[in-house]
């Protein structure tokens, strides 16, 4: 064993093997990921994370190469373990269920008729449309907190825009966007490092209440179809196809989760790297393409989404020494990625000028998020609103993230103003 000895205290990695250890739990490394990532750019940009039990990839040209790489994808080879989890699954019916209808669970063909179909109602020019509704509703959150002169912005402000905005796209009503939080929320947890049985129950839960709420509001759609996302999927045909019921279900549950999931964490993680910029935010919303080189630079400097896995469909030797078999998993590192020193200057600096401008946060290759279009007119209009509208804007106390590795978002966000 040849430990390197400059590595953070909560972080051991053999030289020679590429092992490391590292609880993604920790709660320095929730709350600083990217000291981490610095000294495994450093020192084992490829590595063995013995937590998850598989190869984990930090460099950014390895993640987007490997993202596009065909020998990898997101649907499970049959025999192999289910995100590292093999027992028994009676107790996840209904989210396997709705896991195996999921267009981003899902590889060729399959995954490319469901992503056509589904792409029709998802087009830039159709996200577009929604930029007044938008822009009046970052106003309305504005007005409902203004003169209090302090918020929690995650409750009030970071969360409300996505789940309005893709509840008004999909035409579910407005009284429900607590519960679809509160599904959404539960069944994002299956995802997080070392799940209990306890969040599979309620995961199985949501999805299955989810389904069948979605099973007969899409009823009423079909008697009654309007010119929301729902009402197009319903149509969506390419030739003589369309989408099963199934298949509806689990891409309005998908278009649901992700549509505010990670945006709200990326609104949120925006807002405080903004702040801490000091000085007046609007500077970084004022001139033609400021607010779009802005929230790209927020993409870049703090995502939401750490990790994404891919499973292994034929022996690859991704590089020397590091071979993997059909059904085992790798680890793409996404906020390992967007700092690496190799493909950016000063990669831990937030420049929205920055001449190397590129980040992998919304994945790449066949997989590359749907909704991206989405988030970022998002991310443009409700950033633009919020700083004008309150440029005195200041964080209160120093927000902390929440200990749910791979997703990376603050667990509060108070402000003054």
């Amino acid at each position: 064993m040849s430990p390197v000895l400059d590595a953070p205290s909560y972080l051991s990695l053999d030289a020679r093997s590429r092992q490391t250890s590292l609880d993604p739990h920790t709660a320095a490394f929730v709350q600083d990921p990217y000291r981490a990532y610095a000294f495994l750019h450093a020192h084992a940009p490829t590595f063995f994370w013995q937590e998850y039990g598989f190869w984990c990839f930090a460099g950014h040209d390895d993640v987007n190469r490997l993202l596009r790489d065909r020998r990898f994808g997101r649907e499970k080879p049959e025999g192999a373990a289910e995100d590292g989890y093999a027992g028994p699954r009676d107790h996840l019916v209904d989210f396997d269920a709705f896991s195996s209808h999921s267009m981003l669970e899902l590889e060729p063909p399959a995954h490319t008729r469901l992503r056509t179909l589904v792409n029709r109602a998802f087009v830039s020019r159709q996200v577009e449309r929604l930029r007044p509704m938008i822009e009046s509703l970052s106003h309305a959150l504005v007005d409902s907190i203004e003169v209090d002169g302090e918020a929690d912005l995650l409750p009030t402000f970071a969360t409300p825009v996505p789940i309005t905005v893709i509840a008004e796209m999909l035409g579910v009503p407005a009284s429900m966007n607590d519960q679809l939080l509160h599904w959404s929320h539960d069944m994002v947890a299956m995802h997080m490092f070392g799940r209990t049985r306890e969040v599979e129950v309620r995961a199985n839960t949501a999805a299955r209440e989810f389904a069948d709420f979605l099973t007969g509001y899409v009823e009423e759609r079909r008697k009654t179809p309007g010119d929301d996302l729902l009402s197009v999927l319903i149509a969506a045909r390419d030739g003589g196809d369309r989408l099963s019921d199934a298949e509806l279900t689990a891409s309005a549950i998908q278009l649901l989760n992700a549509g505010h999931e990670a945006t709200v964490h990326q609104i949120g993680n925006a807002i405080r790297a903004i702040l801490h910029q000091g000085g007046d935010p609007r500077r970084f919303f004022a001139g033609p393409g400021a607010a779009a080189a802005t929230v790209e630079e927020c993409i870049r400097h703090d995502a939401p989404l750490h990790m994404f896995r891919r499973y292994t469909y034929q022996t690859v030797e991704i590089e020397p020494g590091v071979t993997v078999r059909p059904g085992e998993q790798i680890g793409l590192l996404l906020g390992a990625a967007n700092r690496d020193p190799r493909a950016y200057s000063e990669p831990d600096r937030f420049d929205p000028g920055r001449i190397d401008q590129k980040n992998v946060s919304f994945g790449a290759g066949i997989h590359f998020c749907i909704g991206a279009p989405l988030a970022r007119l998002e991310m443009e209009v409700a950033l633009s609103v919020l700083f004008d509208r309150l440029p005195g804007l200041r964080l209160a106390q120093e927000p902390a993230y929440r200990a749910t590795y791979h997703f990376h978002g603050l667990e509060k966000l108070d402000c003054r103003w």
